[in-house]
């Protein structure tokens, strides 16, 4: 029987539109917006000016911290603004806007290797691999953004055990990572093992749904000539991808609330990350474009496409065939836990997994009705938490109770607003909760 994790979880229809869609190379658009803050931690400090000439690769921004990440021009141009714009999330947010040179060949900084010769041989220190990593300015791509060198890099007094890939994708509707498993299934079994050797671990296990089952054979069939190095089918089941029920999944081991995942011996990279691993420390190739995937049922080519930070969403839109007449909302990420976006204007950042087109009919929030205490919600949390009281507390601004109610723990996953026959928004009450609850933890330790 296939593993999974042991608490709650739920199997909404996949519908994966474009898994069987090949990656495509995206045009480059007229101008891209690059935000400084594309990660948890610290946003990082510009250091071009307006009117400054940037390559590809070319370093615009530095990291202001440990928790930071370097930011990297995407394109060739010239800066024709540093001023403030809107996010995924709805927030206004520093970046900076590079108009693309028109006609000429693009020039990439020296150094960096863009030939798709496999590079399999790796001889550096851990440090010298971290080192690299965190110049190349890798996050987690998955959607948390973690700077990766902070993952590398345990606290005192805590060991890694095993490396587990995260290459779950249990989202419904995304298969950027599919794809990139299918194109660069070698890269990423090198890049695994260049952070086995960062780590210092003998051990890396590629979870996979089963419902990638391609992937499965191919990444097995290449992992042969590994050792230490495994695949491990898992039962399709949202939300697998988050890292502690990854975590449960594999090693059938429980993270203790407020503890990271090295307290289990683990360290979890995304499948995303472990390829731009392999080309920072093999290829000297900065963190400067991903694989995203645009999707919809009644979008014209759902497809995965390789595209530069900063690229305007409308531009990823347009290619697919163009927005259809009845869209209702436009998704950042998936349908789970993306959030719907107030412009077609913004940009394509390091966690971008996937824009998802919503038709009118199936994006209206139906009336909420008053809760049953049928505990649906609470059977489906993978995470054990009671979101029916945790809504009820927030609404009331109770937070000591919320915070009782481990309401930090909550990982987002949107399980609970799913399965609601009340059709209550639980999960967007929880947010705000949770927010307000990690700020008043913050000012109570500081």
């Amino acid at each position: 029987m296939l593993r999974t994790f042991r608490l709650g979880g739920i199997h909404p229809p996949e519908n994966k539109l474009s898994a069987k869609r090949p990656i495509e190379e995206l045009p480059l658009p007229r101008e891209v917006i690059i935000p400084i803050g594309q990660h948890i931690g610290a946003p990082a400090t510009p250091t071009v000016q307006k009117g400054d000439l940037v390559k590809v690769g070319t370093i615009i921004a530095k990291t202001s911290g440990f928790v930071s990440a370097n930011i990297h021009s995407s394109v060739t141009g010239k800066v024709t603004k540093i001023d403030s714009f809107f996010d995924a999330g709805g927030y206004k947010r520093p970046a900076i806007v590079i108009a693309v040179t028109q006609g000429e060949e693009e020039q990439w900084e020296e150094g960096i290797d863009r030939s798709t010769t496999l590079v399999k041989e790796c001889t550096l220190e851990p440090k010298e691999i971290i080192d690299r990593i965190s110049a190349a300015g890798i996050v987690g791509l998955g959607g948390a953004t973690f700077p990766t060198h902070v993952k590398l890099s345990p606290p005192p007094g805590a060991k890694a055990e095993v490396l587990i890939i995260n290459a779950v994708e249990c989202e419904p509707y995304l298969t950027s990572d599919h794809a990139l498993m299918m194109s660069k299934s070698d890269e990423i079994l090198v890049g695994v093992e260049i952070l086995k050797r960062a780590l210092g671990v003998s051990r890396a296990v590629i979870g996979v749904e089963n419902n990638k089952k391609d992937a499965i054979l191919r990444l097995s069939q290449i992992a042969m000539d590994y050792p230490g190095t495994e695949v491990m089918p898992l039962k399709v089941q949202y939300p697998q991808g988050g890292e502690k029920q990854l975590i449960d999944a594999v090693l059938r081991k429980q993270v203790k609330s407020g503890a990271l995942p090295i307290s289990a011996g683990a360290v979890v990279q995304n499948v995303g990350t472990v390829f731009a691993v392999y080309e920072a420390v093999q290829k000297n190739k900065p963190l400067v474009e991903r694989i995203t995937t645009v999707t919809g049922k009644h979008l014209e080519t759902p497809s995965n496409y390789r595209a530069r930070i900063g690229t305007p969403f409308g531009h990823l839109i347009t290619a697919s065939g163009g927005l259809p007449e009845d869209t209702g909302k436009i998704i950042g990420g998936g349908p789970m836990m993306g959030k719907a976006l107030l412009s077609t204007e913004i940009p394509v950042t390091k966690g971008t997994s996937g824009i998802l087109i919503l038709p009118r009919e199936e994006s209206t929030r139906r009336p909420m009705r008053n809760c049953i205490r049928c505990a649906k919600c609470v059977t489906v949390c993978p995470m054990g938490l009671n979101p029916a009281f945790l809504m009820r507390d927030v609404q009331y601004a109770d937070w000591d109770a919320t915070e009782k109610g481990y309401i930090v723990d909550c990982i987002e996953c949107g399980s609970c607003s799913y399965t609601c026959p009340a059709n209550r928004p639980l999960l967007d009450y929880i947010r705000t909760g949770k927010q307000k609850v990690s700020a008043l933890i913050r000012a109570r330790k500081s």
